[in-house]
């Protein structure tokens, strides 16, 4: 695998009868890892347990491409099986345009390895016809179409198989998933009151904006930001192959049973998590929480209290919609284009009535100081959340408005930004994708009456220019769902207030 791309690895090998008596080894060629190395210790235990003989001759494995560094367990049982071939003890016929991809116990058992739906993708598109895989990938890998899948339990269910002296039974993908307001996901009805709180989230999610939400504990914030993805569109098809592989690389459907992942995805890492953890990276340059998150919602509760590197390596990846993870000899990309959801309380004793904090003014400053200056510069809007009020909990009389009205609403606006960007030409789907200078173009720019408000703050320096343009994508998404055909200039003071957290006087 590079990245979210698998590559198709040929496992070749060659048995000769040793020179030398104690010269029966195994000796691998290409760039395997020390996971591959140590294949042959599994491979030689699981044919012995299988009631099978290992060539008590020499051995030399060459993994091709020899250029491309060959990782991880996958290639377990591709190794057994063609060493198997090359000693004759197997025959060969069944495996013409067949990939094999598991992990081999001790026992002879097959076992799931992570990233199985982009390697068979990417086998798929190789030409190959059958994959043989461990049950528990057997359902993420019938998410490949027109591809017959088998799951043996054990190598000797495989030889078997090989032989003629048995079938096995193709895999079939299960159910996919529902659509982004199935009943499984968190719903909007749940809340009371909020008002505020809830316009903002519509505006986030039909302009694809940051958020970041400020308020007391028990008001609601995570509540907020967990039925976010219950008002954002389903995945498309192409969308939805992407975010499941990246879950797939995961290992997250090692059960057994696996959907395509239809609704955006949401992520909640703990304030403990490393850079590492968050960005991707490690032994295997894997996809971090921020990967995972792709198409969806990351949320950062408890902003304040992560350590502000692990935050600070968030601003590139916002920017590009990708995140980079460097390696000695290359550089794995994995998308990351996310709706990012920040929640803080407003001091560091976090009182429940604002009445009763005594935190000196100096402790405020220093708390939302870990929160860098750049990083709160992308985040498009901001909103405090109050705590709702005893009525609007304990009464039965009071509804909310579910997720799926608001839900059609945010898609109905993301058609029309969509549709006003692909009519001049552009490839961009969300407001916030829009670069600062073609809003301020001589085609998007807005007159001076509508963006007065905008334009007083970036004279006070009150904003930067980065703040001047981001408020300009929330003036366009406000006015996307107000039905209007350009922003106004109750639009545009609606975005900086958004903007600012507070009401502009």
């Amino acid at each position: 695998m590079i990245g979210t791309t698998g590559v198709v690895v040929t496992v070749e090998a060659s048995v000769f009868k040793s020179t030398s008596k104690g010269d029966e080894a195994v000796r691998m060629s290409g760039l395997p890892d020390s996971v591959v190395n140590q294949a042959q210790t599994r491979v030689r235990s699981a044919m012995a347990n299988s009631a099978l003989l290992f060539p008590e001759k020499s051995v030399s494995v060459n993994f091709g491409p020899a250029s491309l560094p060959t990782t991880g367990s996958a290639a377990d049982l591709a190794l057994a099986v063609t060493i198997m071939c090359a000693d004759e003890m197997l025959p060969d016929q069944r495996l013409a345009d067949t990939v094999l991809l598991a992990e081999l116990g001790l026992d002879g058992s097959l076992r799931s390895v992570p990233g199985a739906l982009p390697a068979l993708l990417a086998a798929h598109r190789a030409g190959l016809k059958t994959a043989i895989v461990s049950p528990e990938n057997a359902g993420e890998a019938a998410l490949v179409g027109d591809m017959t899948i088998l799951a043996p339990r054990n190598l000797s269910e495989l030889v078997a198989w090989l032989h003629g002296q048995t079938e096995l039974e193709p895999s079939k993908p299960t159910e996919t998933a529902g659509t982004a307001a199935s009943p499984h996901l968190p719903d909007l009805a749940d809340l009371r009151g909020q008002p505020r709180a809830r316009r903002a989230l519509e505006i986030a999610a039909a302009g694809g904006h940051h958020m970041f939400m400020v308020g007391p504990p028990g008001s609601g914030k995570t509540m907020l930001a967990e039925r976010l993805p219950s008002i954002l569109p389903p995945l498309t098809d192409a969308e939805a192959v992407e975010v499941t592989s990246l879950h797939s690389l995961r290992g997250r459907f090692a059960g057994g049973r696996a959907e395509l992942i239809r609704h955006a995805p949401f992520e909640a890492p703990h304030h403990s998590m490393t850079i590492q953890s968050l960005i991707g990276g490690g032994r295997h340059a894997g996809p971090g929480s921020l990967a995972l998150a792709h198409r969806g919602v990351l949320f950062i509760d408890e902003a304040p209290e992560w350590r502000r590197e692990v935050l600070d390596s968030l601003r590139q990846p916002l920017e590009s919609g990708q995140v980079l993870v460097r390696r000695a000899e290359s550089t794995v990309a994995y998308p990351a284009r996310v709706l990012l959801v920040l929640a803080a309380n407003p001091c560091p004793c976090a009182p429940n009535r604002p009445i009763e904090c005594h935190c000196p003014p100096g402790d405020r400053k220093r708390y939302f100081g870990r929160i860098s200056r750049p990083l709160r510069d992308r985040i498009d809007l901001r909103i405090d959340v109050e705590a709702p009020s005893a009525s609007a909990i304990l009464s039965d009389q009071v509804e909310s408005e579910p997720s799926e009205p608001a839900a059609k609403r945010v898609a109905a606006a993301r058609q029309v930004a969509a549709d006003r960007w692909a009519e001049a030409g552009e490839t961009w789907k969300l407001n916030c994708e829009v670069p600062g200078p073609a809003l301020r173009s001589p085609r998007w720019r807005l007159p001076p009456t509508a963006t007065g408000a905008a334009d007083g703050l970036l004279r006070r320096e009150r904003i930067t220019a980065r703040g001047y343009d981001r408020i300009l994508k929330l003036a366009w998404t406000i006015a996307d769902l107000r039905e209007h055909a350009r922003p106004t200039a109750d639009d545009i003071d609606s975005a900086a207030e958004l903007r600012l957290g507070y009401t502009i006087t």
